[in-house]
């Protein structure tokens, strides 16, 4: 484990450096720049609003804030391990020409979504106090899904970044996972409509790990304390897929030159 720590220290430079240039080239020949990065979640926010709220009849004022704490959860966690996915072979000129520890490309990928997200979440502040959605000592619960949500894409990102290697086609199958995964997250439709009626939606939910992750974010920006077997679920699944991702990364990354 020491010399791990060791080998991580001598190249976070190197972290740092690709970290930066990801957020470069995530806004590059863009007018907008970074301030797309606020324009992006608040005009989605707009448009699932009037569809699912006014046209769909929700009467819940504060529905923008319920879309927003799915939504921008879900974008990170999607931009994160796709991101992460692709980026050995992205990164597969450097692989070959200098040594350089495997691992640092899926992180940097998703630090840098990772950074790009909490600069989102400034749309999140200033809709919730529009709509008078103010933050009680609750509030500071957030961290904990916020963290965990970190560690999930990016467990989530070195399975994805290994396979990806090997089998190109996994880049058209997550894009459909994702999007089977959007729409089992609850982002633009009340979840307790499902909880409340047992079955295969009711299953669906409580084994989705991202929708576990939403419910309690929403739990601590609303002003209420966070379920406490979706926090259980969601630790467990996060650890998990780190030891495994880090596991089946390491396990396969020799072959790597092999193969991009």
């Amino acid at each position: 484990m020491k010399t791990y720590i060791e080998n991580f220290k001598k190249y976070r430079f190197l972290l740092v450096e690709l970290v930066k240039k990801g957020i470069k080239l995530k806004y590059r020949r863009s007018y907008l720049g970074i301030l797309w990065t606020l324009l992006e979640p608040l005009l989605t926010m707009i448009v699932l609003t009037i569809v699912f709220g006014s046209m769909f009849g929700n009467p819940d004022p504060t529905f923008p804030v319920y879309i927003l704490t799915g939504r921008l959860l879900y974008t990170f966690f999607s931009s994160a391990t796709s991101g992460a996915m692709k980026s050995i072979r992205n990164n597969a000129g450097m692989i070959k020409k200098v040594y350089v520890p495997k691992y640092i490309y899926p992180l940097s990928s998703v630090l840098f979504n990772y950074i790009i997200f909490l600069l989102s979440l400034i749309v999140l502040v200033a809709v919730a106090v529009v709509l008078k959605v103010y933050p009680t000592i609750y509030l500071v619960q957030a961290v904990v899904p916020l963290v965990l949500i970190l560690v999930t894409a990016f467990g989530v990102g070195m399975i994805l970044s290994t396979m990806a290697v090997f089998f190109r086609d996994l880049e058209y199958l997550w894009s459909v996972a994702l999007m089977l995964i959007m729409y089992a997250s609850a982002i633009f439709y009340p979840a307790e409509k499902l909880l409340n009626k047992p079955g295969i939606y009711q299953f669906v939910l409580k084994c989705n790990p991202l929708y576990l992750l939403i419910h309690n974010f929403r739990q601590a920006v609303y002003g209420r304390p966070m379920n406490t077997h979706f926090l259980l679920a969601s630790t467990v699944f996060a650890v998990f897929s780190v030891i495994i991702g880090l596991y089946f990364f390491y396990k396969k990354q020799d072959e790597f030159i092999l193969h991009i």
